[in-house]
């Protein structure tokens, strides 16, 4: 099986689903609501339905969503491979506006667990204290340049009191939060996500996310995953790729947002 063969058998629909508040099926389509209003769109593919089709679908999502109290946005995620004749157009019609193309990033963990040689002022530490994972989401609210960085502190404890298979690593120097990310593995599955990876911009070059990246493999594979999986920006494609993962396929976020009153 191809990589892009496991992402799709694996991380769509009912993976993509499993901490939502509530799930409602209609045909292909899984149509998640998450805390904070989110409302969320999953689906394996749109195989067999022609434009007409899609547009059909498109319109019951919205409608279950937009007759749902609460909810205040919607994200559609599409996925550049999947056959899906007339969706963008469809969606954009609707109201829903595309976000920043994402890269599909995959790699095996068994051989991005591999020794990387960091600064000798640098440790790796998993992060679970409150203190620890402020200092974490500040790092990364700077480096994101994220103002609401504080709301996801509670957030992020939250999660990982309720599942503690979540792991927060960081890169420590001099009592400084340089680098970070978090392994998410997925139930079910033979994957574990990686997510949240930033670093300090005077701290990069120097092999230290790499090493974040080769900690987590490792973490992965002692929790029984084979495969580690990232959606990630331009800008960190390459960083992704010199860790070891290959771009198997691209997604990109349609978002509605209901309109003030």
């Amino acid at each position: 099986m191809t990589h892009l063969a496991a992402y799709d058998r694996e991380l769509r629909t009912d993976a993509e689903v499993t901490h939502a508040l509530s799930v409602a099926a209609h045909g292909p389509l899984r149509l998640a609501v998450f805390p904070g209003g989110r409302g969320f769109v999953s689906y394996a593919d749109l195989d067999g339905f022609d434009p007409r089709g899609i547009e059909t679908l498109v319109d019951v999502a919205l409608a279950h969503f937009v007759n749902l109290s609460g909810i205040d946005s919607i994200e559609w995620k599409t996925r550049g491979h999947d056959r899906a004749p007339g969706l963008g157009p469809a969606l954009e019609s609707r109201g829903f506006v595309p976000e920043e193309v994402e890269s599909v990033m995959i790699g095996e963990a068994a051989l991005l667990a591999q020794p990387v040689d960091l600064p000798s002022d640098v440790e790796l530490r998993r992060a679970r204290t409150d203190a620890e994972v402020f200092a974490m989401e500040e790092m990364q609210g700077r480096v994101f340049g994220d103002p609401r960085w504080r709301v996801r502190v509670e957030t992020t404890l939250q999660r990982i009191r309720e599942d503690d298979s979540v792991e927060l690593w960081t890169a420590v120097a001099g009592g400084r939060v340089v680098s970070a990310g978090r392994l998410e593995p997925v139930a079910g599955t033979s994957f574990a996500g990686l997510w949240g990876g930033a670093t300090l911009t005077e701290w990069r070059g120097r092999g230290i996310y790499r090493a974040l990246t080769a900690q987590r493999a490792r973490s992965a594979l002692a929790l029984g995953k084979s495969y580690l999986q990232s959606d990630c920006t331009e800008f960190s494609r390459p960083i992704l790729e010199r860790a070891g993962l290959v771009k198997v396929s691209t997604t990109t976020p349609y978002v509605w947002t209901r309109s003030p009153d």
